[in-house]
């Protein structure tokens, strides 16, 4: 499949040239040099099936790949049966729009320890996880890479460790691995390529080569504090990161080749394009 770089979501650039409909984002990313763009259902799956249809159109034409991310507010450690099976039909209805408009990936947060024992909130996450899987199978949407996301905030359930046990709950599931994210929780933990390369090499020793080669990426600089992530930054910021460079180089010595979605705060499409050079320059 190869590595791919985009954006989540249009740029302020893009509203800037006068641009306001979804179908303009696929050439305009395509324009830029770009090869993928994440489409967001963070307040809602609320897409309807022929619009779906017209940007799958749209996409397709451009030769852009295109990924979805589920509502924001999913939560699979919610102690409540019924508010939990919402969160697992929103990740099924987020797929269903995806197979709509030409992509196959999912990204979704997992979910938020509440007022629950760490160890117990990632047990239900754990079991939840089960009953996500047979529903994605009664759908058949097993053809669909679902991504449960490494989260930034301490409060969230969502460390890369909890993600690799998640996902071996069957091979429908795809890490996404948020750079950012774990750079926030972790305290500044990524600056070195050796930084990167034990986290991926952790995340291939637990998963495996295969499910890891096309895995799925987030990439922006994040401000954190001691509870884990504040804002999204643009790459100008000097002060937070992490940096691209040292996990360019690691992804091209692991021979990996995942989807690289940019979430700068409204610099994104730019800052998709500065990674991309990076790595094909470096």
């Amino acid at each position: 499949m190869g590595i791919k770089f985009g954006p989540s979501g249009n740029s302020q650039a893009f509203f800037d040239a006068g641009y306001s409909k979804s179908e303009d984002s696929a050439v305009w990313v395509k324009n830029l040099g770009l090869d993928c763009f994440e489409y967001s259902f963070g307040r809602g799956v609320n897409l309807s099936d022929g619009k779906a249809k017209q940007l799958a159109a749209a996409f397709y034409a451009a030769g852009v790949e295109i990924s979805v991310h589920a509502p924001y507010y999913i939560n699979l450690a919610n102690p409540d049966d019924d508010m939990a099976e919402k969160s697992i039909g929103y990740i099924i209805d987020s797929a269903k729009k995806v197979v709509l408009l030409g992509g196959n990936r999912v990204v979704f947060h997992p979910a938020s320890q509440g007022k629950a024992e760490r160890k117990d909130a990632v047990a239900l996450t754990k079991e939840r996880f089960n009953l996500l899987c047979d529903r994605i199978y009664s759908a058949g949407l097993e053809k669909v890479m679902f991504c449960p996301e490494t989260m930034g905030k301490l409060a969230q359930i969502g460390t890369v460790e909890e993600i690799a046990e998640f996902c071996k709950t069957d091979k429908v599931f795809t890490p996404c691995v948020d750079f950012g994210h774990v750079n926030a929780r972790e305290q500044g933990s990524l600056k070195t390529q050796a930084d990167y390369e034990n986290l991926l090499s952790y995340m291939i020793s637990e998963l495996g080569f295969d499910r890891m080669k096309d895995f799925h990426v987030h990439f922006s600089k994040i401000e954190y504090s001691a509870r884990g992530e504040v804002r999204h930054l643009t790459f100008e910021d000097d002060v937070y990161g992490p940096e691209f460079a040292p996990l360019s180089a690691a992804l091209k010595k692991f021979g990996l080749q995942p989807y690289i979605v940019c979430e700068s705060a409204g610099t994104q499409d730019i800052d998709a394009l500065s990674m991309r050079k990076i790595y094909y320059n470096n």
